[in-house]
Protein backbone atom coordinates (compact mmCIF):
# COMPACT_ATOMS: atom_id res chain seq x y z
CA UNK A 1 0.00 0.00 0.00
CA UNK A 2 1.14 3.34 -0.85
CA UNK A 3 1.51 6.14 1.52
CA UNK A 4 -0.81 8.70 -0.63
CA UNK A 5 -2.74 6.19 -2.46
CA UNK A 6 -6.52 5.18 -0.99
CA UNK A 7 -6.12 2.36 2.04
CA UNK A 8 -3.71 4.71 3.83
CA UNK A 9 -5.10 7.02 6.76
CA UNK A 10 -2.30 9.92 4.78
CA UNK A 11 -4.55 9.86 2.27
CA UNK A 12 -7.76 9.96 3.93
CA UNK A 13 -6.26 12.71 5.92
CA UNK A 14 -4.95 14.85 3.34
CA UNK A 15 -7.89 14.94 1.15
CA UNK A 16 -10.71 15.23 3.94
CA UNK A 17 -12.18 11.93 3.21
CA UNK A 18 -13.95 9.18 4.83
CA UNK A 19 -11.71 7.29 7.05
CA UNK A 20 -13.93 4.22 6.64
CA UNK A 21 -14.22 3.83 2.34
CA UNK A 22 -11.79 6.56 1.82
CA UNK A 23 -14.79 7.95 -0.83
CA UNK A 24 -16.78 10.32 1.11
CA UNK A 25 -15.97 13.86 1.59
CA UNK A 26 -16.10 14.58 5.56
CA UNK A 27 -16.92 18.30 4.89
CA UNK A 28 -19.19 19.83 3.04
CA UNK A 29 -17.30 22.58 1.58
CA UNK A 30 -14.32 21.77 -0.53
CA UNK A 31 -12.56 25.21 0.02
CA UNK A 32 -11.35 25.63 4.00
CA UNK A 33 -10.82 29.17 3.32
CA UNK A 34 -14.88 29.14 2.98
CA UNK A 35 -14.78 30.74 6.72
CA UNK A 36 -18.68 30.73 6.87
CA UNK A 37 -18.81 26.76 6.23
CA UNK A 38 -15.34 25.79 8.03
CA UNK A 39 -16.78 23.88 10.43
CA UNK A 40 -19.89 22.88 8.24
CA UNK A 41 -19.28 18.71 8.36
CA UNK A 42 -21.43 15.67 6.79
CA UNK A 43 -23.04 14.30 9.45
CA UNK A 44 -22.96 10.86 7.89
CA UNK A 45 -20.87 9.70 5.04
CA UNK A 46 -22.22 10.21 1.55
CA UNK A 47 -20.83 7.02 0.32
CA UNK A 48 -20.26 4.56 3.32
CA UNK A 49 -22.99 6.09 5.73
CA UNK A 50 -20.07 5.89 8.61
CA UNK A 51 -21.79 8.92 11.08
CA UNK A 52 -18.63 11.22 11.80
CA UNK A 53 -18.91 12.09 15.53
CA UNK A 54 -18.86 9.13 16.98
CA UNK A 55 -20.38 10.42 20.39
CA UNK A 56 -21.19 13.44 21.74
CA UNK A 57 -18.41 16.13 21.78
CA UNK A 58 -16.25 13.77 19.97
CA UNK A 59 -14.34 16.22 18.36
CA UNK A 60 -13.36 18.07 21.22
CA UNK A 61 -10.30 15.39 20.91
CA UNK A 62 -9.01 17.23 17.83
CA UNK A 63 -7.39 19.60 19.32
CA UNK A 64 -5.04 17.96 21.03
CA UNK A 65 -3.90 17.11 17.87
CA UNK A 66 -4.27 20.30 16.43
CA UNK A 67 -2.16 21.28 19.05
CA UNK A 68 0.62 19.24 18.23
CA UNK A 69 0.40 20.05 14.22
CA UNK A 70 0.66 23.71 15.57
CA UNK A 71 4.05 23.10 16.95
CA UNK A 72 5.50 20.98 14.64
CA UNK A 73 4.57 24.24 12.37
CA UNK A 74 6.17 26.82 14.50
CA UNK A 75 9.10 24.44 14.80
CA UNK A 76 9.65 24.26 11.22
CA UNK A 77 8.89 28.12 10.33
CA UNK A 78 11.41 28.66 13.12
CA UNK A 79 14.05 26.27 11.55
CA UNK A 80 13.27 27.78 7.75
CA UNK A 81 13.49 31.75 8.87
CA UNK A 82 16.93 30.80 10.84
CA UNK A 83 18.14 28.94 8.10
CA UNK A 84 17.63 31.83 5.53
CA UNK A 85 18.79 34.49 7.98
CA UNK A 86 19.17 35.50 11.68
CA UNK A 87 15.61 36.58 12.53
CA UNK A 88 15.26 39.03 15.47
CA UNK A 89 12.81 38.26 17.88
CA UNK A 90 10.04 40.32 16.41
CA UNK A 91 10.36 38.54 12.78
CA UNK A 92 9.71 35.33 14.87
CA UNK A 93 6.51 36.72 16.20
CA UNK A 94 5.64 38.16 12.77
CA UNK A 95 6.31 35.15 10.82
CA UNK A 96 4.58 32.78 13.56
CA UNK A 97 1.33 35.08 13.71
CA UNK A 98 1.43 35.37 10.02
CA UNK A 99 1.74 31.33 9.58
CA UNK A 100 -0.81 30.71 12.51
CA UNK A 101 -3.41 32.97 10.93
CA UNK A 102 -2.99 31.31 7.27
CA UNK A 103 -3.23 27.83 8.23
CA UNK A 104 -5.48 27.68 11.12
CA UNK A 105 -8.19 26.62 8.34
CA UNK A 106 -6.45 23.81 7.14
CA UNK A 107 -4.95 23.06 10.81
CA UNK A 108 -8.47 22.57 11.89
CA UNK A 109 -9.75 20.39 9.31
CA UNK A 110 -6.66 17.96 8.95
CA UNK A 111 -6.84 17.75 12.74
CA UNK A 112 -10.40 16.59 13.01
CA UNK A 113 -9.80 13.99 9.78
CA UNK A 114 -6.38 12.26 11.81
CA UNK A 115 -8.96 12.49 15.01
CA UNK A 116 -11.63 10.55 12.93
CA UNK A 117 -8.68 8.10 11.63
CA UNK A 118 -7.66 7.01 15.11
CA UNK A 119 -10.75 5.44 15.76
CA UNK A 120 -11.90 4.22 12.23
CA UNK A 121 -10.35 1.26 10.58
CA UNK A 122 -10.48 1.04 6.80
CA UNK A 123 -12.69 -1.63 5.60
CA UNK A 124 -14.19 0.02 1.85
CA UNK A 125 -16.31 -3.00 1.42
CA UNK A 126 -18.71 -2.06 4.94
CA UNK A 127 -21.62 -0.27 4.03
CA UNK A 128 -23.51 1.51 6.98
CA UNK A 129 -27.25 0.96 7.75
CA UNK A 130 -28.18 4.91 7.21
CA UNK A 131 -27.91 4.87 3.27
CA UNK A 132 -30.60 4.87 1.34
Amino acid sequence: MKLLSPGSKVYSIIHGRCPRCHKGRVFKSRNPYNLGRLFAMHEHCPHCGLRYEIEPSFFYGSMYVSYGYSVALFVATYIIMNWIYEPGIWDIVIALGAVVLLMAPIILRISRVTWLNLFVKYHPERRGPNLK
